[in-house]
């Protein structure tokens, strides 16, 4: 057989994922020889022997890559043969010209390799934190700059002792060449801080600082925190996080207290999946996902009896549970023996701290101890949230574990950004064939969180060396972030309709190129005719759509306000289906003293319009006296989602028509279910034939679309399709009626997910120019 040389050239996530040493470890075992390293564009390899063993290693390595490998293409090219090569070598890594296009990895849960060493008496990594190896650890939290190696991490700090070394050297060696690798000789440690000025009015009087520090080791001492029912701060993988025990509702109660989050539900940390097992119900889609890499929090319904403390979530019946997402976590949880509350570490709305004196400052009447540690994180990464629906895991929020994974798009194309939205803002960069989104940064109505999001946005920069073409952003003028697309340098900015987005988000989520009837469901988005649009069904793809129906629009008294008190959208939709006769609710009589003025306020033709689904449930809510006032966002939504009973009864929607736009109007609807209230029908009965009626609209809608346009595929995506219970109710119906139907995967329905849709309609618009 005779002898050839081929370089390839693989693209995608393979760096840090145990790339190198798993193409050394073929290149041995099939006794070929040459070369492999990181640089820019990923990585590069030279490979010399038999062809048909060169065929065999191509293979092999798309067939058996590490399992946090994600390969995009292989390229390879014969060149020049190479005499007196005697083996195979990882060499350093270099720069490559042009941009960067190799993929930063996630951050990964601890494998369970690690796992066993941690608990192993007598392993040299026994007990150690910050354990990891080339299957898992810190990756995306601790990089600054491509090719991923040592020396541009927040690890360049930790010079490896003579044991990491040889690991790191050997080939073979799980650790060979895992960047984030140490032990307690070499790398970080530990340190416990006692905060004063926590006011805890509620403590027993027993505890002053020595008392709270009288352990050995810093560990020691914060379990001591947390058994005593007290609040530990803990600088986790993205970013420092508030704990204490799920069982003690005084802990619970003080946490929300001094954090300022009055009902938002709690997300819980458990030790193993039989604990886990033992307060919520878990399918085998939750499962996979909780002992997945990613590690995200899941949510799932909370069982009878379940020894957790009611404030965690209250009025809900589903809890959000993960498993420890560093060894850190893994022995907090698994040597204090408690569920535990594990939350974001800042004040309420306020982007998480990542350094020790932000925390400090940040969490100091909050926290009464905090557990920190010498490794520098150089971004934040929230936890990610999921949860089963219809079969899969649907993200909720993209954040530690999934961001930066690149959504890989159907079409190559020019560099484009998006800048998202204001709520739940996430920035994409796109480039070739790839979207690279950030982790989730959340709202930008916070001056903190909008310093971040500039940063993220120079980091996508900076680390693909790619200027963009384009900069898209939302049509609402006031968002944030389009003020910040007006204002900048980068590029010709682009306005995208917010539903556009949504539908163009859930094509290229799904590398469909459409074009597709968007159902695009949500709280709010601003629409091409001057109204808050929100309970749309449109008709396009990332080029172009058509508003092909909608929900009638109804006023939004008090704009922004109608938000925060759903019963504002309940008067709104009760005047608009009763006309001045408004009915005898309860929702109405707690109000009645600022009724007529709400009313006069709609009768105002200045009053903004919303066709909002979202706003919808909001006011279904608010007349079934589940929530007048919300303290999160789509609370209400929430409320009517889980009280919902399974039930045959549906209400109906009048659908009409005006300028070839078909228009479904609620006040029917609205009508039948002020009469079932007032002949006290159960609000949990209400509730089912709500959700009911909305798939029957969803179904009915779309069966009148395909048969006038002949598209036979349906997307369904907005914040309102994070409803479990609609989507399990509207799939089957679908499904039995010859839709392909799309969903989200790998992005949230939510806004989160805007960022993607904006580039996808950007580098259309390119296209077309």
């Amino acid at each position: 057989m005779e002898v050839e040389r081929r370089r390839l050239r693989v693209t995608g996530t393979v760096q840090g994922v145990g790339f190198r040493p798993f193409i050394h470890r073929l290149a041995h075992h099939l006794g070929l020889t040459g070369s492999i390293g990181n640089d820019d564009l990923g990585v590069w390899c030279e490979i010399q022997g038999p062809g048909d063993f060169l065929e065999r290693f191509q293979m092999s390595v798309i067939s058996e890559a590490p399992a946090l490998a994600r390969i995009d293409e292989i390229g390879a090219s014969t060149i020049p043969l190479v005499s007196g090569e005697s083996g195979f070598e990882i060499v350093a890594s270099t720069s490559a010209a042009g941009s960067a296009t190799a993929s930063i990895p996630p951050d990964v849960a601890p494998c369970a390799r690690c796992t066993e060493e941690i608990a192993e008496v007598g392993n040299r990594r026994h007990g150690y934190p910050f354990t990891c190896c080339t299957e898992c650890g810190p990756r995306y939290t601790v990089v600054s700059g491509l090719p991923y190696d040592r020396e541009r991490t927040s690890m360049a700090q930790f010079p490896l002792c003579a044991s990491c070394v040889a690991e790191y050297s050997t080939p073979g060696d799980r650790r060979h060449h895992a960047q984030a690798t140490c032990c307690a000789e070499c790398g970080p440690e530990l340190e416990f801080i006692p905060i004063d000025g926590s006011d805890d009015d509620d403590d027993d009087g027993d505890d002053d600082d020595g008392d709270l520090i009288d352990h050995e080791d810093p560990l020691s001492k914060a379990i001591s925190i947390l058994s005593r029912g007290l609040i530990l701060a803990l600088k986790g993988v993205g970013g420092f996080q508030l704990l204490c025990r799920a069982d003690d509702d005084a802990a619970i109660q003080n946490l929300r207290r001094r954090k300022h989050r009055d009902e938002k539900p709690f997300a819980l940390m458990t030790s193993s999946i039989g604990q886990a097992q033992q307060i919520v119900s878990l399918d085998e889609v939750s499962i996979k996902a909780l002992e997945g890499a990613e590690a995200p929090i899941v949510l799932a319904p909370r069982l009878a009896g379940a020894n957790v403390a009611s404030s965690v979530a209250p009025d809900s019946r589903l809890l959000g549970v993960m498993l420890p997402a560093s060894p850190l976590h893994r022995l907090l949880a698994a040597a204090s023996g408690l569920v535990l509350v594990c939350t974001s570490g800042n004040r309420s709305n306020q982007p998480i701290a990542i350094d020790d004196a932000d925390a400090y400052v940040q969490l100091r009447g909050i926290a009464d101890a905090m557990l920190t540690h010498n490794r520098r994180i150089v971004r934040h990464a929230d936890d990610s949230v999921g949860q089963a629906t219809h079969g899969r895991f649907q993200l909720l929020r993209r954040a530690r574990g999934f961001a930066p994974r690149p959504v890989r798009l159907a079409r190559f194309g020019r560099p484009v950004l998006g800048v998202g939205a204001e709520l739940k803002n996430t920035v994409c960069l796109a480039e070739g064939h790839h979207a690279h989104l950030s982790a989730h940064l959340g709202d930008l109505e916070h001056h903190r969180t909008l310093s971040i999001f500039e940063r993220a946005i120079a980091d996508l920069i900076s680390m693909s060396r790619i200027d963009p073409e384009l900069v898209v952003h939302d049509l609402h003028p006031e968002y944030l972030s389009t003020k910040f697309a007006s204002a900048q340098h980068l590029a010709p900015t682009l306005a995208v309709q917010h539903h556009h987005a949504h539908l163009a988000a859930c094509l290229a989520d799904n590398a469909h190129r459409g074009p597709a009837i968007g159902v695009t469901f949500d709280g709010a988005g601003w629409g091409t005719d001057g109204t808050m649009w929100g309970g749309e069904f449109l008709v396009g793809d990332a080029v172009s759509f058509e508003r092909a129906a909608s929900l009638a629009p109804v006023p939004m008294p008090g704009s922004g306000a109608a938000v925060r008190e759903p019963w504002r959208m309940a008067v709104a939709h009760i005047g608009a289906a009763h006309g001045e006769a408004l009915v005898d609710l309860p929702v109405i009589e707690r109000h009645s003293e600022v009724v007529a003025d709400i009313m006069r306020i709609c009768a105002n033709d200045q009053t903004l319009l919303t066709s909002s689904m979202g706003r919808l449930f909001d006011a279904v809510a608010a007349i079934c006296d589940l929530s007048d006032r919300a303290s999160y966002e789509g609370q209400a939504a929430i409320l009517l989602e889980q009280i919902a009973t399974e039930t045959e009864p549906r209400y109906d929607w009048d659908i009409g028509g005006a300028d070839g736009m078909l228009v479904a109007d609620p006040a029917r609807m609205i009508r039948a279910i002020a009469e079932d209230r007032r002949h006290q029908i159960p609000i949990g009965v209400i509730a089912g034939a709500f959700h009911r009626g909305v798939a029957d609209l969803i179904v009915g809608l779309c069966l009148r679309l395909r048969e006038r346009t002949g598209i036979n595929c349906v997307a369904l995506t907005g914040g309102v399709f994070q409803n479990r219970l609609l989507v399990e109710l509207v799939m089957p119906l679908l499904d039995s009626r010859g839709f392909e139907t799309l969903r989200h995967a790998q992005v949230p329905p939510n806004d989160g997910g805007i960022s993607l849709g904006q580039v996808a309609v950007g580098r259309a618009h390119l296209d077309q120019q």
